[in-house]
C-alpha cells in the first residue's frame, strides 16, 4: 500500500472535475443527463459522480482513523457536483501523510447488503480501489454513450489524441 493513499484519489477527482465541466458544456449545463443510468436497474450518472467522490473519503478515512465524512449536497446540477468534488479533495488534501503511517489492522464498511471486516491493504486493493474506479467509469460511459467528447485523457489525464482522432 502506498504511504499516502489521498494521492491516486485526488488525481482521478481532478480528472472527474474535468470530466462533469466537459458533460456541462455539451449539455449546455441542462441536468436532465444527470439522470440518466446505462440501464434501468442501475444508479444514474448524478449518483455515481457523486459515489465515486464519496469512496475516496470512504477510503481515506478509516485508513487515517477518521471518522467518515461526505460532502453530498442536495444541488442536482454539475455546479452543485463541483462544488462537493472541490470540497472532497480540498479535505483528503488536507490530511497530513503522517495520519497513514499506522492505519487500522482493519477496516470495516458494506458492500451492498454484505458486512466487511478486511485487513486494511486488502481492503484499499480488493475493494475501495475497484470501487473508485468502477463508479468513475460509469460515469466516463454514461457521457460517452450520450455523446458527450471525452477521450482517453479525460479519463486518465495522462494520454493526448489530435482533435478528432477516432479509433475506428
Amino acid at each position: 500500500m502506498q504511504k499516502n493513499p489521498t494521492e491516486i484519489f485526488i488525481h482521478y477527482l481532478h480528472q472527474l472535475k474535468v470530466i462533469v465541466e466537459k458533460i456541462a458544456l455539451h449539455q449546455q449545463q441542462n441536468p436532465a443527463l444527470l439522470h440518466t443510468s446505462l440501464h434501468s436497474d442501475m444508479l444514474p450518472l448524478l449518483a455515481q459522480i457523486r459515489t465515486a467522490a464519496n469512496f475516496s473519503l470512504r477510503t481515506c478515512c478509516p485508513l487515517a482513523k477518521r471518522e467518515r465524512i461526505s460532502f453530498d449536497n442536495q444541488q442536482e446540477t454539475y455546479a452543485g457536483l463541483q462544488q462537493q468534488l472541490d470540497e472532497t479533495i480540498a479535505y483528503l488534501q488536507a490530511i497530513p501523510a503522517a495520519e497513514f503511517h499506522q492505519p487500522p489492522a482493519h477496516i470495516q464498511d458494506k458492500a451492498g447488503f454484505t458486512e466487511l471486516d478486511l485487513a486494511a491493504d486488502e481492503y484499499v486493493n480488493f475493494y475501495a480501489l475497484p470501487n473508485f474506479f468502477f463508479h468513475l467509469c460509469m460515469v466516463y460511459s454514461i457521457a460517452r454513450h450520450a455523446g458527450v467528447p471525452l477521450s482517453k485523457g479525460d479519463f486518465d489525464g495522462y494520454h493526448q489524441y489530435p482533435t478528432g482522432f477516432s479509433f475506428v
